[in-house]
């Protein structure tokens, strides 16, 4: 590179925040919680992850009373069984432990998964719709109260536009 050179980006550099300073910066805000909780799509994926978490409960359920009656088995009949079949019950009941720790934290995975996939689709809904009313105001940042620590009395609120472009009351 160039001295030449050098000196353009550094002037370019030096120059950029007049550049920005002149322009007009309109900033809004937008309650993204608010906006996600009315939206209806919201309580589809609930009722959805709500089933899914009972079935995996009746799942965990079913397993431990199987594990419970074949432990309560093998300690009733303990005594008159070979050497041989207490072995292998004993396993039997192992395995079923086994089976039921690694299921409560896979099944935990799958739910956060299944949420994350759920959700992700409204999630962009909102924010398409919150570039759009961007790109309609003018706005040069939008931004969520969730993550501020402070709102001037000056800045825009523009929930009720993007609940509008989402066609929620």
């Amino acid at each position: 590179m160039t001295a030449k050179m050098r000196k353009l980006i550094v002037l370019c550099v030096a120059l950029l925040p007049l550049g920005i300073c002149a322009q007009e910066i309109k900033i809004a805000i937008v309650n993204h919680a608010e906006i996600f909780n009315v939206m209806p799509e919201v309580s589809d994926v609930e009722t959805k992850l709500a089933t899914l978490n009972e079935q995996y409960e009746r799942d965990l359920k079913i397993m431990t009373d199987d594990h419970q009656k074949k432990y309560a088995d093998y300690m009733a009949q303990q005594d008159s069984l070979t050497e041989n079949i207490k072995l292998r019950r004993q396993q039997e009941i192992q395995d079923l432990e086994t089976r039921i720790q690694n299921y409560v934290p896979s099944a935990r995975q799958d739910m956060e998964r299944q949420a994350e996939e759920l959700y992700a689709p409204i999630r962009e809904k909102i924010q398409n719709a919150i570039k759009a009313v961007g790109d309609e105001k003018g706005y040069t940042v939008i931004i969520s109260p969730q993550a501020l620590l402070y709102v001037g009395s000056a800045a825009v609120d523009a929930t009720p536009f993007v609940r509008a472009k989402l066609g929620l009351k």
